[in-house]
C-alpha cells in the first residue's frame, strides 16, 4: 500500500532524482531515516525502477521526432522477435509500443534531421520484412513529461 507521503515522495523525485534526502524529508513532513527508509523500500518494491539523467535532445544534435506507425507482414512470434532485435539494435528508436487496432506497432525515433530518418527507415527494411510503414513528423511538442501520475496508486 501507498500513501500521501509515498505520493509525494515519488512526485518529488519524478520532478528531481537528485534532491538530497533531508530536502525531501522536510517536503514531506518526516526526518530523514524514515523518509529513505521509504525510498529504499519503494526501490525495492520496484515503483522506483532506476534514477537517469534526462537529456535536452537539442543539445544533442537530435531535435527531430519522428513516429512511426508499423503494420506487420503477420502475426506470428518468429515475426515479433525479429522485429524487437531489430528495434534494440537502433539508438534513434527511444521507444517501441505493441498497439490494438489498424497500426501493429508505434516507433518513437529521435535524429538530427529527416535525411537520418531515411537511413533508418533504410536499416529497418534492410533487416525485417513489413506490410505497412507510415511516418508521422512532429512540427511542434506541445508537452512532454517522464512523469507519470501517482493520484492512482493504492
Amino acid at each position: 500500500m501507498f500513501d500521501a507521503i509515498d505520493r509525494k515522495i515519488i512526485n518529488l523525485l519524478q520532478e528531481n532524482a537528485d534532491l538530497p534526502i533531508a530536502q525531501i524529508a522536510q517536503a514531506v513532513g518526516l526526518s530523514q531515516t524514515p523518509c529513505w527508509r521509504r525510498i529504499k523500500r519503494l526501490e525495492e518494491e520496484k515503483v522506483i525502477v532506476r534514477r537517469v539523467a534526462l537529456i535536452d535532445r537539442r543539445k544533442a544534435n537530435v531535435p527531430l521526432t519522428v513516429f512511426v506507425g508499423v503494420r506487420a507482414p503477420r502475426h506470428a512470434a518468429e515475426w515479433l522477435g525479429q522485429f524487437k532485435d531489430v528495434i534494440r539494435q537502433i539508438p534513434e528508436i527511444t521507444e517501441a509500443y505493441r498497439l490494438a487496432g489498424e497500426t501493429d506497432y508505434l516507433l518513437k525515433i529521435v535524429i538530427p534531421g529527416i535525411e537520418n530518418y531515411d537511413a533508418v527507415y533504410n536499416r529497418l527494411i534492410r533487416n525485417i520484412e513489413f506490410f505497412d510503414i507510415t511516418a508521422s513528423i512532429v512540427m511542434e511538442e506541445m508537452k512532454h513529461t517522464t512523469s507519470i501520475p501517482t493520484n492512482y496508486m493504492a
